[in-house]
């Protein structure tokens, strides 16, 4: 299992440190979401039972344009795989970006190129058809 948090959520550092270490002594992974958007410190990288590092779809949208967003996104993967986290990008919607996120080697991406959300009955649909047509195309 695996459970978000946000950067606010976590402003009460001494209680999440023993409720986030206590979770993770469970089994249960924790990512963080929207990194870098609110209150960022690297002490909850540090301290915290992190196993993933979520970058905000606002610093992904404009990597292909602004090359800040594209440095800034560069350095928290690297600081992140440094640290034994993986990463995951959000609000993914062009092929350019997910060209430019594996060159960067990010872990996963999530967004709008590969699905809009759906309802869990279209999810399973989906998946079957994309089965079938991977088993067509190996035959």
């Amino acid at each position: 299992m695996e459970l978000e948090i946000t950067e606010s959520m976590a402003m009460d550092v001494e209680r999440s440190i023993d409720t986030l270490q206590r979770l993770n002594q469970l089994g249960v992974q924790i990512a963080m979401d929207d990194f870098g958007t609110g209150y960022s410190s690297l002490n909850y990288l540090k301290n915290f039972s992190i196993h993933r590092l979520k970058i905000d779809r606002s610093f992904v949208n404009d990597i292909m344009e602004d090359q800040n967003n594209a440095k800034i996104v560069s350095a928290i993967i690297s600081m992140a795989h440094g640290l034994n986290l993986e990463v995951i990008a959000e609000g993914v919607e062009t092929r350019e970006q997910v060209h430019f996120l594996r060159q960067l080697n990010c872990d996963q991406i999530q967004g709008y190129y590969y699905s809009k959300p759906l309802p869990a009955r279209d999810i399973e649909k989906m998946l079957i058809s994309s089965l079938n047509r991977n088993n067509e195309n190996s035959n």
